[in-house]
C-alpha cells in the first residue's frame, strides 16, 4: 500500500477489547509492514452500569464510528456481535478475521457443570438470550443480570457471590483464561449470539488503499457465517440484546448450515429451526430462516421482549 507512517487503531479500553485489537494490530503489521498504534476510546456502554438491553443497539460502537468519521483513527476493531445490523454511512467492514470458538462457556464453583449445579444455584449473565435458554432447560436454578468486564464477572464466582457465570468462550480464550471454564455449553442447549466470537475490522470506505490492505485479514468462511447469522437478526428486526440466537457452520465444500432460535425470556416458548445452502447464499439463507421463524410464531416473543 502507498500509505506511510503509523496506523491508528481505535478500540474500547477493556482488557478484552485491547487484547482483540492487539491481535488484529499484529496481523495488520504483518500484512502491510506498517506499525499500528492502539487508540483507546471510551464508549457510552463502558461508562454505564445499566443492563445492556436498556442501553440500546450500538452502544459499544458509536464512539468508535464517530472517531473514524472524524478521522481521529484510521480503523477500528469491534466485537462483531455488538454492531447494529444496518450499515454505517461512509464506513466499510474491510475484514472479518477467522472466528474464534463461538460457543458459550460456564464457569462454576467447585468445577461443576450446568447439570451438576444444586437446586437454587444462582447463575449470572447479562444476556436475555442466555437467560431465556437457561430457563428453557427447566433446571432448578436462578439467573441474575450482571454487568462488568470478564475479571469482575469471574470474581463474583470466586468470592461466592454467584454459583456460576456464563460468558463467551472466545473472550476467555483471548484473555488467556479459558482454563477456568468448567463446561463448554453445547449449542444444542445454548445457541450463541449472532456473530459471537467474530471480530469486525472497520475503516472509511473512501480510504481505498487501507480497505485493500485490510482485506488480507478477511476469512471467507467466517464472513459468510456471520453474514447469515446477522441477516437472520436483521430480518427479525431484533437488536443484539434480544432473545435471538444463531450459529452458522461451514464446510470445505462451501456449504453452510445455519441454526436459529427465538426463546421467550421465561423459557416457555423455544423455537429452533435450521436451513442449509452455499456460502454464496449466506444472506438469503439468513433471511429465509428468519421468515420460517416468524411464520412459526417468533414475532410474538420478539414483541414481548422489547
Amino acid at each position: 500500500m502507498s500509505r506511510t507512517g503509523v496506523l491508528r487503531l481505535g478500540t474500547r479500553g477493556s482488557a478484552l477489547a485491547m487484547a482483540q485489537s492487539q491481535t488484529v494490530a499484529d496481523l495488520v503489521t504483518a500484512a502491510t509492514g506498517l506499525p499500528v498504534e492502539l487508540v483507546e476510546i471510551a464508549t457510552a456502554g463502558d461508562r454505564s452500569s445499566a443492563p445492556v438491553q436498556q442501553l440500546g443497539v450500538g452502544v459499544f460502537v458509536s464512539a468508535l464510528r464517530d472517531a473514524l468519521t472524524a478521522k481521529e483513527i484510521d480503523f477500528a476493531v469491534h466485537s462483531y456481535k455488538d454492531l447494529p445490523t444496518a450499515p454505517a454511512d461512509g464506513l466499510s467492514i474491510a475484514a472479518v478475521p477467522e472466528r474464534a470458538d463461538p460457543r458459550d462457556a460456564l464457569i462454576a464453583r467447585d468445577g461443576l457443570t450446568l447439570a451438576e449445579l444444586p437446586a437454587g444455584a444462582v447463575i449470572g449473565t447479562g444476556a436475555l438470550r442466555r437467560i431465556a435458554q437457561i430457563n428453557a432447560l427447566g433446571l432448578p436454578v436462578t439467573t441474575v443480570p450482571i454487568r462488568g468486564n470478564v475479571d469482575t464477572r469471574l470474581r463474583k464466582v470466586a468470592d461466592g457471590e454467584l454459583d456460576a457465570v456464563v460468558l463467551a468462550r472466545a473472550g476467555l480464550a483471548r484473555l488467556g483464561r479459558a482454563g477456568e471454564v468448567t463446561e463448554i455449553l453445547d449449542p444444542m442447549l445454548m445457541l450463541p449470539a449472532p456473530a459471537q466470537g467474530a471480530l469486525a475490522v472497520e475503516c472509511r470506505s473512501a480510504d481505498a488503499d487501507l480497505v485493500e490492505a485490510l482485506a488480507a485479514l478477511d476469512h471467507r468462511a467466517t464472513r459468510a457465517a456471520v453474514t447469515a447469522e446477522r441477516a437472520l437478526l436483521a430480518a427479525l428486526e431484533a437488536g443484539c440484546s434480544a432473545p435471538v440466537a444463531a450459529l452458522a457452520e461451514t464446510t470445505e465444500d462451501d456449504e453452510i448450515y445455519l441454526r436459529g432460535a427465538v426463546i421467550s425470556v421465561d423459557g416457555r416458548f423455544a423455537l429452533r429451526l435450521s436451513r442449509t445452502g452455499t456460502l454464496a447464499e449466506a444472506e438469503q439463507i439468513g433471511r429465509a430462516l428468519a421468515a420460517d421463524l416468524l411464520e412459526d410464531g417468533a414475532e410474538n416473543v420478539l414483541g414481548s421482549a422489547e
